[in-house]
């Protein structure tokens, strides 16, 4: 719980892709971290499958799902749901990204509180922005490959893939022999955020996150902002999630 609690603190990160410089992880986190994307408005549901096969046979998996909104300003909103680690009990958080106003809101339901807070607070050199998808692998390194996979729709949108591919040399981690780990992502033009991001990883298993349920519709106005009867607070608040029940 006290991990769980520091999480929320921070605020929901994109988990990198790919570690190291940016190539290796467990997952690919929200698929709308990066620079503001204006004139590009929809709302999705964003499914992240994790699935690790043990040496034993015995296969986990775990879900996570997450609304995603942005308007045509390139205002952003996140509703994520999370499960308790026996599969009982879930409770919500909210992130709203707002760069026109240069604020970041935190709603938690369970109590009806906001955070406010200005997007420098969280970074140097400029408000904080997103873009799609999570740190990319540095291309000109000799163990990794980058291959383009062409164009075709993926999740009702029409989107170009690549797959970069790094080779971890045997004994450079202690293991035997290379090991490999591919990312494969596919990416809309027109929404400027990738639809399916595929990381396979001997040490940690398969992520896949997909966009679905996509909208091109203009999201309600209300959503980017804090509902009438939450209580806000200013400054860099930290809200703990209830306990799970």
């Amino acid at each position: 719980m006290l991990a769980g609690s520091a999480l929320l603190a921070q605020g929901p990160r994109g988990r990198t892709a790919f570690g190291g410089p940016g190539f290796e992880g467990r997952g690919a986190g929200s698929l709308l971290h990066g620079a503001t994307v204006t004139g590009a408005p929809f709302s999705a549901v964003q499914v992240t499958t994790h699935q690790q096969t043990l040496a034993n046979g015995n296969v986990i998996q775990r879900q996570e799902q997450t609304n995603l909104f942005r308007d045509s300003q390139g205002r952003v909103r996140e509703e994520t749901t999370f499960t308790g680690p026996d599969g009982q009990g879930s409770h919500s958080m909210v992130t709203i990204s707002d760069p026109v106003a240069q604020a970041e809101w935190r709603l938690n339901p369970q109590t009806k509180t906001a955070s406010e807070m200005p997007t420098w607070q969280h970074q140097t050199g400029g408000p904080r922005t997103r873009t799609a998808g999570a740190p990319r692998p540095h291309q000109g390194s000799a163990n990794v490959v980058k291959e383009d996979l062409g164009a075709q729709t993926v999740n009702g949108v029409p989107a170009t893939g690549t797959r970069m591919t790094r080779t971890i040399p045997a004994g450079a981690m202690g293991n035997a022999q290379p090991m490999q780990i591919v990312r494969e992502t596919w990416v809309s033009s027109d929404l400027q955020v990738p639809v399916t991001v595929k990381i396979s990883d001997p040490r940690f298993g398969t992520t896949v996150t997909q966009l679905t349920n996509i909208s091109r519709a203009e999201p309600d106005a209300a959503l980017f902002q804090a509902p009438a009867d939450y209580t806000v607070g200013h400054g860099r608040a930290v809200l703990v999630s209830p306990a799970v029940k």
